[in-house]
């Protein structure tokens, strides 16, 4: 089976956002996904896009993309963050993963990023050996912290300065 991997279109939102939500599920948060297809639209390929898509198609149908975006070390310079990367079920074992994250590496490396960082659930134990195998470090030490939109508001609500 060839697939082809390319840079993402505005036309391929609506894909994308399947793709998001299947992640959605296989990460137990289906009901997490706030982004919609204009959300997507607007933020990708606005004047200044806040991401990149790449995307996996076979035999004319999207099964699989990566999203990253640029991001800031103030250690080691520009960096990229590889938010999502994931292929529809039904096509995981074809080494379409891997052509994406090959492709968002290969990204990085031409642009000169000083590293390329994500997340990776504890439990997703194939994920975390293929990203051992090629080289990456998974950071045992370092927790990943959020606040979302309500607990922002709350905060400035209630602090002085």
């Amino acid at each position: 089976m060839d697939f082809k991997i390319r840079k993402g279109k505005i036309t391929d939102m609506p894909a994308v956002l399947e793709l998001i939500q299947e992640l959605a599920h296989f990460e137990n948060e289906p009901n997490a996904v706030e982004v919609t297809v204009a959300d997507l639209e607007q933020h990708g390929f606005e004047n200044f896009p806040l991401f990149k898509t790449f995307i996996a198609e076979l035999d004319d149908e999207i099964v699989g993309m990566a999203l990253f975006y640029p991001r800031y070390s103030t250690w080691k310079g520009p960096t990229i963050h590889l938010e999502d990367l994931i292929v529809k079920k039904n096509k995981r074992g074809l080494n379409i993963g891997r052509a994406l994250y090959t492709k968002v590496l290969e990204f990085g490396y031409k642009k000169g990023v000083k590293r390329i960082e994500w997340v990776v659930l504890d439990w997703n134990t194939p994920a975390i050996e293929f990203y051992k195998k090629t080289g990456a470090i998974i950071l045992d030490d370092w927790n990943t912290v959020q606040i979302d939109d309500k607990a922002i508001k709350k905060y400035l609500e209630t602090t002085v300065i």
